[in-house]
Parts: structure tokens; C-alpha cells; sequence
């Protein structure tokens, strides 16, 4: 396990068997790690279950572990989770049938936005955001890469004086 605490930023990082059980610690250990945050990041527990849950079904490759990362930089709590199948993407169901196929749905409602990013080597890491309390998704949509919260409040207020 890592935590690091730089410059305002918090970051969780551990490595565990991709399998049902390995899932199941992932969310237990988000869920404690959050908890001592104190940020209010109830939805998150539930994206990293659905995230590990995915892992363990459709990336496990035995022998290769699954590496979830929390990462709160003050704004926006980012939620990786890594797996050995790049070649298997994730896919919405529109309408899930059966007992499964809802997860990425609930994903898509309790995140800002989430996604795919392939690499390194044969992985994939399915990662997720979630725009923490007291910050509006607004403010965090106006900041693009690399620009802060704080940033794009100032830029949003100049546009909104010029009108």
C-alpha cells in the first residue's frame, strides 16, 4: 500500500489478486481509506466496488493482479483501477438483461465522468471522477487540463462581467 500527502494532494495506491475476493478488499480498503479523509465520498465507495467488481470478472489473467489508486487532489477524487486485459474494453448495456451488466451504468450516474486509458503493456486502466463536496461539476467541467478550480472560477466570473 502507498499514501502520499504532496502539495494538497492525497493519493492511496495497492496491488491485490484480481479476483472476486481481491475486489472485495478493494472496496473495503477505499471504503476505510475515504473514511479517514473525512471528504464525504460516499458514491465512491460503490464506483470502486463496480470498477474492481469488472476487474476481477472481465480482466483477470491468472498470475496478474489488479491496482486500484484513489487519488484526491482537493477538487476531484479519481478513481483508477488497473487490469492485465487491455484487449477486453469495458461496454455499456443499454438494457442489462439478467443479473449483471448494470454496473457501468451505475457508474456512469454516480461519477462526473469516467473512462478508458490503455497501457502500460498489455493493461488497461478504467478510471473514474467523482467532483467532491462543495465543489459544483460546473466548476470542474470550466477547468481543462492543467488548470485549476480556482483558475477557471476566475475565468468564468471575467466571462460572466463582460456580458
Amino acid at each position: 500500500m502507498k499514501q502520499e500527502t504532496a502539495q494538497g494532494v492525497r493519493e492511496f495506491s495497492v496491488q491485490l489478486s484480481c479476483t472476486r475476493r481481491g475486489a472485495r478488499i478493494a472496496r473495503v480498503l477505499a471504503a476505510e481509506q475515504l473514511r479517514s479523509w473525512e471528504g464525504g465520498f460516499e458514491a465512491a465507495e460503490y464506483v470502486v466496488g463496480e470498477l474492481a467488481a469488472n476487474a476481477a470478472l472481465h480482466g483477470r489473467v491468472p498470475g496478474r493482479d489488479l491496482r486500484l489508486l484513489l487519488r484526491d487532489d482537493g477538487a476531484t477524487l479519481r478513481i483508477e483501477v488497473t487490469d492485465a486485459q487491455g484487449d477486453r474494453l469495458p461496454v455499456v448495456r443499454e438494457e442489462p438483461s439478467g443479473e449483471s451488466g448494470r454496473g457501468l451504468l451505475l457508474v456512469g450516474a454516480l461519477a462526473d465522468r469516467w473512462g478508458v486509458l490503455p497501457g502500460p503493456g498489455p493493461c488497461k486502466t478504467v478510471w473514474a471522477e467523482l467532483t467532491l463536496p462543495g465543489r459544483s461539476r460546473h466548476d470542474v467541467d470550466q477547468a481543462g487540463p492543467g488548470q485549476s478550480l480556482m483558475a477557471a472560477a476566475d475565468t468564468a466570473a471575467g466571462q460572466a462581467g463582460s456580458d
